[in-house]
């Protein structure tokens, strides 16, 4: 008996000295945010602002599938009233078309030594879903300001982020302002449907000319607000990478017949266990990597036991990824995420069919590649089910370095225009025109500075997309306060 008290005594000073161990260590972690002092309010006309915003909604710059018509009309309609809107860029800018839509502004350096930058946003929108017209506030391409928002399809995705980076240049060159190192400004036309007309084509054309950038900014992650528990401030993420994208086609074959005499196992019901297989077997989680660091970053700012477990992950790694796997969006920040999405079999009630098809959408975390995922899902399924990759995916991207000068600038900026964020690294859940600058830029970042609540996440190629003019003069001043910091 006495050696069993003596046990567990030993076990609960062990206890207790390794909760105050987590404890000390979790007071000891200093908040990693940048200290920025905010910025001046800019000399820049809201309203005027707003109008222009709200015109360029007006053009249909639609993406509809890969293979139809571009509404080539519509980008040029919204070309001319850009450069109508901002003179003295494109008096002092190079400006080429690309592709049939796509818009490239060179501004040139004083310093031909000093590293280049590019800015990239894209013109191009996803369709209205048949149907819903009638459910938006305003039409979706009426270009309305109502309520202190701009309204329609592209305020915010992507045409916000156009008309910001532009109005911000237009106003620094009215100020006689010349950048140290040349800047790019590359809109796409088609990142909606993958760039490849587009973005694709800037990149290509940048490269042949040895262009080399020290860094690209494109849309990403967003200031989000009240969207991470446990957090109480506006959460700035910047995304260093984005998931690699895969589909994969699944088929089962055999012989057609009669219903009424079918074999043991059909061609439908095998490849419905196929699919339950994948689905029954997800990739595992992994927090560590750029995971690690984002949930390291932001650790200080939490309050309470979220503070305490993410502050010490060298011991609550295994918890805390139980915990992040429950919800959607956090579970697919650790791992490469599994979704089937189509299945075709079958045409008639009373015949058996000799090919049913799946098709599984896989977007691949960094340190994994198409190869890996194709093989490990042949592996579950089996030598029955044929395992086919769709054209069109690609492999993730490198994670680009947050301790770059870049990044630094990139974050000071978000500091100093939303002065309550804390600001971290993420990783990028979706696809961006950034793959395509792949090459020429040492380091690609991916943020929106666009403030984005609960409320919000569903206007996102949904209905009643809207920027409010508050946030849109935010935006503008972001890009403003960047593009002088790289000086």
């Amino acid at each position: 008996m006495r050696n069993l008290i003596r046990g567990l005594l030993a076990a609960l000073i062990a206890v207790v000295a390794l909760a105050g161990g987590m404890l000390v260590n979790t007071w000891r972690q200093p908040s990693r945010q940048i200290a920025a002092t905010p910025a001046p309010k800019l000399a820049i006309d809201a309203d005027a602002a707003a109008r222009r915003l709200a015109t360029a909604v007006t053009y249909k710059t639609v993406s509809f599938a890969p293979g139809l018509p571009t509404p080539l009309e519509e980008f040029r309609k919204l070309h001319a009233h850009l450069a109508e809107s901002f003179p003295k860029l494109h008096a002092a800018l190079e400006r080429e078309v690309v592709g049939g839509g796509s818009l490239l502004f060179t501004w040139k350096g004083s310093d031909p030594a000093a590293p280049a930058a590019i800015l990239m946003a894209h013109q191009d929108v996803v369709p209205i879903a048949s149907g819903t017209e009638g459910q938006w506030t305003h039409p979706p391409f009426a270009g309305i300001i109502d309520g202190g928002f701009v309204w329609g399809r592209g305020a915010w995705d992507d045409k916000g982020a156009v008309l910001a980076i532009l109005e911000a240049v237009e106003h620094l060159v009215g100020q006689g302002f010349r950048p140290k190192g040349t800047i790019y400004l590359a809109f796409g036309h088609d990142e909606e449907i993958g760039g490849v007309q587009g973005a694709a084509a800037i990149g290509a054309l940048l490269k042949s000319r040895n262009v080399k950038a020290a860094f690209a900014l494109d849309e990403g992650l967003l200031v989000t607000e009240g969207l991470i528990d446990g957090i109480d401030k506006p959460a700035a993420l910047i995304g260093l990478a984005e998931k690699g994208y895969l589909t994969l086609t699944l088929r089962s074959k055999g012989a057609p017949g009669h219903a009424s005499m079918p074999p043991a196992a059909t061609v439908i019901g095998s490849l419905a266990r196929a699919v339950a297989d994948v689905e029954a077997n997800p990739f595992p989680a992994d927090l560590a990597g750029l995971a690690r660091t984002s949930y390291a970053t932001l650790a200080p700012e939490f309050s309470g036991a979220r503070r305490v477990l993410l502050s010490n992950l060298w011991l609550t790694a295994p918890l805390v990824q139980r915990l992040l796997a429950v919800s959607p969006s956090t579970n697919a920040m650790m791992r490469t995420t599994t979704a089937p999405t189509i299945f075709k079999a079958g045409d008639k009630d009373n015949v058996l069919p000799g090919l049913a098809e799946a098709q599984i959408n896989f977007r691949i975390a960094p340190g994994q590649t198409m190869a890996s995922v194709a093989a490990r899902v042949q592996g579950i399924v089996g030598a029955g089910i044929e395992v086919a990759p769709v054209a069109g995916g690609n492999d993730p991207s490198p994670v680009s370095s947050a301790e770059a000068p870049a990044y630094a600038a990139i974050a000071t900026a978000i500091r100093e225009v939303f002065p309550t964020a804390v600001v971290a690294p993420a990783l990028m859940l979706a696809a961006t025109d950034t793959k395509h600058m792949a090459g020429i830029v040492d380091n690609i970042y991916r943020f929106s500075p666009v403030r984005t609540g609960p409320a919000d996440l569903a206007r996102f190629h949904g209905n009643n997309e809207r920027i409010s003019v508050a946030n849109y003069i935010e935006m503008i001043t972001f890009y403003h306060r960047l593009i002088t910091r790289l000086q």
